[in-house]
């Protein structure tokens, strides 16, 4: 719980810090997901390329890094294995041969009826409601947004 800053709060406390709250909840809620993608074979990074995927197929390698915040070097190697799985594809775009295109296949379009089971059981581990989540979401993505944005000037 972080506590109410005065002049006499130590700010380097590890209890003060919000970016160890927030690392932490990050690491339990991947631990939580954790055994609901071994179900589906998924990692959890894996798991959020799918979701990219499964929300528009068919998208340039750079956009899926751009929507996940990832750089190529980490990306590829996860395309790969999703290839090697048998979930999507990767090809060269035929506009821009330098350009890869990720398109899923049967199975990898077949997996997001099972994956369609993980948000109520994330949002029931959780103990919160739709709108508290969806309201620390919100939050979340303009302190991301305005931290990119600081970090680019």
């Amino acid at each position: 719980m972080i506590k109410k800053i005065t002049k006499e709060t130590n700010l380097l406390a590890l209890d003060n810090q919000f970016c160890f709250a927030l690392y932490s909840a990050s690491l339990a809620l991947t631990k939580t997901y954790k055994p609901l993608l071994e179900e589906l074979n998924l990692t959890y990074p894996q798991y959020l390329v799918m979701l990219v995927l499964w929300e528009q197929d068919g998208v340039l390698v750079k956009e899926i890094g751009q929507a996940l915040f990832l750089d190529s070097g980490t990306l590829t190697p996860l395309l790969k294995r999703l290839e090697t799985a048998g979930l999507l594809i990767r090809q060269r775009d035929e506009q821009d041969e330098r350009q890869v295109r990720i398109l899923l296949t049967p199975e990898g379009k077949q997996l997001r009826k099972a994956a369609n089971a993980i948000p109520p059981q994330i949002m029931c581990a959780s103990g919160q409601t739709l709108d508290t989540l969806t309201s620390l979401r919100q939050q979340l993505a303009v302190l991301r947004d305005q931290l990119y944005s600081e970090s680019a000037q």
